[in-house]
């Protein structure tokens, strides 16, 4: 049986892999996305913070992706609930750094005229330095995005949903009819979606950040 022969075969069962794939991603960059930006606007206006806050995102992405799911597994069991901490986890430094880079790269001159013209604090952050950084925070979630691709494969270890689960199956088959035709799909099927999902956020940069932002 070839490849598509394959694919073809099985289409509905890679279907919903591919939907769980694309679901647990998005909605774990998501996540990620409102802590890191949180984070990101408690301390990038304090050096020490901010290195601290990217230090710690960064000491994350140290613990190799079987590590940290073997750690979480005796503490939330298997499934969805490791599977969704590890991605959280591993999505932070693009986002919290980015945010950090995009808020300090806020022009003074323009906070100082917005506060001039009785803007609150608050208001200045939402509607300006926020606004202003946002390109930098999607860049953020784009990157976060696509290494989660990867990563939520291998949450097929710890039972996780997604295209992994077809993965794992071909490799421990391996020599088996079909082993590597699965192994293949799930792979290639991660590869398409993430090309998919990185134009979305390309369209999504064009409609989102005006054309002065832009340049």
């Amino acid at each position: 049986m070839t490849l598509w022969e394959f694919v073809g075969d099985r289409w509905s069962r890679l279907a919903v892999e591919a939907y769980q794939h694309v679901s647990v991603v998005i909605q774990c960059t998501v996540v990620a996305a409102v802590i890191g930006v949180l984070v990101g606007v408690a301390v990038y206006r304090s050096p020490i913070g901010s290195v601290v806050a990217t230090g710690l995102a960064s000491a994350v992405l140290t613990i190799p992706s079987f590590a940290l799911l073997g750690l979480l597994i005796p503490f939330v069991g298997l499934g969805v609930a490791p599977t969704v901490t590890a991605l959280v986890l591993y999505a932070l430094l693009p986002i919290v750094r980015n945010t950090i880079v995009g808020l300090a790269g806020v022009d003074a001159a323009v906070t100082d005229a917005a506060r001039g013209i009785g803007m609150s604090r608050v208001s200045v952050l939402t509607t300006v330095e926020l606004r202003l950084a946002w390109p930098a925070i999607l860049t953020g979630m784009r990157v976060s995005t696509q290494m989660l691709m990867g990563i939520a494969a291998i949450a097929a270890y710890a039972k996780g949903p997604g295209l992994g689960t077809e993965i794992f199956s071909g490799l421990n088959r391996a020599g088996a009819a079909n082993a590597t035709n699965q192994a293949l799909a799930g792979t290639l099927g991660i590869v398409v979606i993430a090309l998919v999902i990185d134009g979305v956020y390309l369209v999504v940069a064009r409609l989102t950040t005006s054309r002065g932002i832009r340049g």
